[in-house]
């Protein structure tokens, strides 16, 4: 699954993005790119549960 994270800025952003998708599934496969704003997730958990992490850590997503 692709999101777009309009608040997702930098490498500390990115950071904090995959400790939140890895807070519901430690072995997802994260790939943060923050010049365009976007992450790819390969995990096995639900997109509302990445969702919610990711709302809750301050990067409320826009599903692609």
């Amino acid at each position: 699954m692709q999101f777009h994270l309009d608040d997702m800025h930098c490498g500390g952003c990115a950071r904090t993005v995959t400790k939140a998708i890895q807070s519901v599934d430690p072995d997802a496969q994260i790939v943060t790119d923050p010049p365009t704003r976007l992450v790819e997730v390969h995990t096995s958990a639900s997109s509302e549960a990445i969702v919610t992490a990711l709302r809750e850590a301050g990067f409320p997503p826009r599903e692609e």
